[in-house]
């Protein structure tokens, strides 16, 4: 088959939909290679993605920031049908316009409505283009890609798919994460000043993650020499947390730490005794599936997908209710028994999130239009 893929974010973004395209992309190359995969991109950004073979990078006739937008959307089509691309996959949450006419067929994955749930944590021109640009995947593609299950119901809620149409693809996090535990003492702890057992939580510090919360439980729980490491891109919320953390005196026991890079991340991971991540909704969870591959016990929020990206490697409570959480911690931190048969079962459920397992599912997807 040739397959076409819009990969924009694959080369242009660090985090989040460029971790997504990136897994994706490289899970088709090493694990269905008797396929063809043409990666289109209306610009690359230098020292992203550079091991990504060449021969496969589709990019626009000539290089225009707006004409660059103009082309995804709407030029890339007559590169498509020259190609000869017989299924293109939107790889984050669009797709282009006309391929149903072109004879193409087609797929979108489908991240969150996280816009839709919690409207006022996004910009108004956001929601705009959101709405407009996923609602129309949604509808004009084939087949529908959704992260979780939730995600699927939430697609189901919003747009009124039909279930037949979604189907559930997870992901993996990036395979630096699944390097087994080789240091006591790491560097990068002293890089931070990290200097006692802690728990770690990982993402953007802004209010539907939920920090502050997490502040106030880790401080109820009094746990002996122990800190609390929240790394992630810091937005206006973070200000709350850092008033709590002199209002409680916490400033020797809670760390917020922003512009780790990506390098750093494995060795706080699996150098952490506990990872807390108690959101109230996300589309899937990757810092979770990241603990798990690095051998961390859970502490997660019921009410989303976290359930899903952990399984039995977690333990979950309500995101509203610090005393829960405070008591969570607690029994992570002390019962040893508790965290090993986690660890062990964290190991277990994180094999359905294999790219070997993740490029059949897509491939079969695609065989199927």
């Amino acid at each position: 088959m040739r397959i076409g893929l819009d990969a924009k974010r694959a080369f242009n973004n660090r985090t989040g939909l460029g971790n997504y395209s990136r897994f994706v992309l490289n899970a088709l190359q090493n694990f269905a290679p008797q396929h063809q995969y043409l990666s289109y991109t209306p610009k690359l950004k230098a020292g992203l993605f550079d091991e990504f073979p060449e021969k496969s990078i589709r990019l626009p006739d000539f290089k225009n920031k707006l004409y660059g937008a103009w082309w995804r959307s709407y030029g890339i089509k007559k590169n498509l049908v020259q190609d000869g691309v017989q299924v293109f996959h939107g790889l984050s949450n669009e797709l282009p316009n006309g391929l149903s006419a072109a004879g193409i067929k087609s797929v979108v994955t489908v991240h969150d409505l996280i816009f839709l749930r919690y409207p006022e944590l996004y910009p108004a021109i956001d929601r705009f283009f959101y709405r407009q640009k996923f609602k129309n995947a949604c509808a004009e593609a084939d087949v529908v890609v959704a992260v979780s299950e939730q995600t699927k119901r939430d697609i189901i809620e919003f747009y009124g798919t039909s279930p037949e149409k979604i189907k559930v693809v997870y992901q993996d996090c990036h395979e630096v994460f699944h390097q087994t535990k080789t240091w006591e003492v790491s560097p990068v702890l002293q890089k931070y000043n990290i200097g006692k057992p802690y728990v770690l939580s990982v993402g953007t510090i802004e209010a539907r993650k939920n920090q502050l919360q997490l502040v106030k439980a880790f401080h109820a729980a009094q746990l002996p020499a122990a800190e609390l490491v929240l790394i992630g891109g810091k937005t206006s919320y973070q200000q709350a947390i850092e008033t709590y953390i002199a209002q409680h005196e916490l400033n020797t026991k809670v760390k917020v730490l922003n512009g780790v890079p990506f390098a750093d991340l494995p060795a706080l991971y699996q150098s952490a005794r506990v990872f807390a991540y108690p959101s109230f909704f996300e589309g899937f969870g990757i810092p979770i599936v990241e603990a798990l591959h690095s051998g961390v016990p859970v502490v997660a929020a019921t009410g989303s997908c976290l359930e899903e990206a952990g399984g039995k490697g977690g333990l979950y409570v309500d995101p509203n209710n610090a005393n829960a959480l405070a008591q969570t911690l607690t029994l992570l931190w002390q019962d040893e028994t508790l965290r090993k048969s986690l660890i062990m079962e964290g190991q277990k459920h994180v094999k359905q999130f294999a790219a070997e397992k993740i490029a059949k599912e897509l491939t079969e997807i695609y065989a199927s239009l």
